[in-house]
């Protein structure tokens, strides 16, 4: 009798522990925990901000403090790329979550690409018409660049060359974004220009006020919302503020961010050994640009500072989650390239950070591998519509992951880059793991191939693809595989 009540009290306490660890131990597959209450959306874009330049980084001798302040406390991810450095397919594959093949924007939007049909596409689901179609109100501020040029040019500066770059956007290719104060591409960033909401083709204005600075006040006023003018507070909203600097002209820039430099020894600037010699002309571009560019980017921290403290002072920051960052990065002259599209970190890296109070645990991530077409699913599964993520994207999302630390993030990225339409099998393809950078560069219809240790040797300075075979093997069935489920009909060899 005795032996039997032994073993019951055995067994009920052996129930019990396990009753206590279910609740004690967390769930190696715990969920994101749903949305309570739709959260709104407010993303930042910058144009040709690399992701070494963001001062909690520790690379360059930026001035970021509210950048900085932003990263602190929200989900930083280093390894971030651009997977084509330059503005139009960047931006579509933001707003598409496809690859640019498969999104029709596969080089920048313009006289020169338009018949061939690049530019995004009238009928493409966007995260933003998902949204909208959700109870969203939407507004847009600041760079498109996604819309063709089309004859009787629009007369501005940089649609009078040989090539017509700047383009309005009609109401049904907004997709979704309600409030609109926007333009395509237009580089004179203290006298920018602009189409409201309202406006037709023949009726944008110019504004007397740097770029930025201006689009801060329209986002402060679309927040503030005085008299329902811009959105519908019974709505969240999503909203998208698009600043051009620090893409060049980089001397476009209020005195006082230049001022912030006027002290600082330019040799303190020139200490990364990927910067060429001064004389050369890639040499003398960085150094006659790179107190100017440092100066573009405090400014835009400075502006995106306010932004940030209306949020807070408002209380919209209780439930609004944050994204900052940029379409591609930057040389400047560094490897001789003058800016972007090409298969540099410099240009690819870019600074990304998502931010969600109560949410998101402040984290910088150096492993975490991120595309430029996985912020679409992953936004929309934040914000509690994952099942709305349309099946034929090509992003994933990575909500789990940043929400829960659980899930897992990529091997590789891929990259490409430098087509020239309608010749796919033009520009550099490659692949990109933590470690290594494998590319193919054609030029004249010659492939170069590179191999980069990017642990080792993070200036990549030194090609090692003829003495590492065994490496380039393993990278290479990943980089074919993905040519081909992207429909990529460049040749390697």
């Amino acid at each position: 009798m005795m032996k039997l009540k032994f073993i019951i009290l055995a067994f009920f306490t052996i129930v019990f522990a396990c009753f206590i660890a279910a609740f004690t131990y967390p769930d190696q597959k715990k969920a994101i925990p749903p949305v309570k209450k739709a959260p709104n959306l407010l993303l930042i874009i910058v144009d040709q901000y690399r992701g070494q330049a963001l001062g909690l980084q520790g690379k360059e001798h930026v001035i970021t403090p509210n950048l900085d302040a932003l990263g602190r406390n929200g989900y930083v991810v280093s390894q971030m790329v651009a997977n084509y450095p330059v503005c139009s397919p960047s931006r579509a594959m933001l707003m598409s979550g496809k690859y640019p093949l498969k999104n029709h924007v596969y080089g920048n939007v313009n006289s020169e690409t338009e018949p061939y049909g690049v530019e995004l596409p009238k009928e493409i689901v966007c995260w933003s018409d998902i949204l909208k179609a959700n109870g969203y109100s939407n507004g847009y501020i600041g760079k498109w660049h996604l819309d063709s040029p089309h004859k009787p040019y629009i007369p501005t500066y940089n649609n009078e060359g040989a090539v017509a770059w700047n383009e309005w956007t009609p109401p049904d290719r907004r997709h979704g974004f309600d409030y609109w104060y926007a333009y395509g591409t237009y580089d004179r960033h203290m006298h920018p220009m602009y189409w409201d909401t309202k406006a037709v083709r023949d009726s944008f204005h110019y504004v007397n006020e740097w770029g930025p600075q201006h689009e801060a006040d329209k986002a402060i006023a679309y927040l503030t919302d005085t008299g329902n003018a811009y959105r519908d507070k019974s709505k969240p909203f999503s909203l998208v503020v698009s600043m051009n600097p620090p893409h060049s002209d980089y001397k476009n820039v209020p005195q006082q961010y230049v001022d912030l430099y006027k002290d600082v020894p330019l040799a303190s600037l020139l200490k990364d050994p990927n910067i060429p010699a001064a004389g050369t002309p890639m040499g003398d571009e960085y150094r006659n640009n790179i107190k100017y560019y440092y100066a573009c980017i405090a400014g835009v921290d400075a502006q995106v500072g306010r932004i940030l403290n209306y949020l807070k002072q408002s209380k919209l920051d209780e439930n609004t989650i944050v994204v900052f960052m940029a379409d591609h990065g930057n040389c400047l002259g560094k490897h001789d390239e003058i800016s972007k599209n090409n298969i540099y970190e410099e240009s690819l890296r870019i600074p990304f950070i998502v931010s969600w109070k109560g949410h998101i645990k402040p984290k910088t991530d150096t492993e975490l591998l991120m595309n430029i077409p996985d912020i679409y699913p992953t936004l929309l599964d934040m914000i509690g519509l994952k099942s709305k993520i349309p099946a034929d994207i090509d992003g994933r999302t990575l909500a789990q992951y940043m929400m829960t630390g659980q899930g897992k993030g990529y091997d590789e990225q891929y990259i490409l880059g430098a087509i020239n339409p309608p010749n796919a099998n033009s520009g550099f393809r490659g692949v990109r793991t933590a470690k290594y950078k494998l590319a193919y560069v054609r030029k004249k219809n010659v492939v170069q191939p590179y191999l980069f240790d990017l642990q080792n040797d993070p200036f990549e300075l030194n090609n090692i693809y003829a003495s590492n075979d065994s490496i380039v093997k393993k990278m290479l069935p990943p980089l074919k595989a993905w040519l081909q489920k992207t429909n990529d009909t460049f040749v390697l060899r």
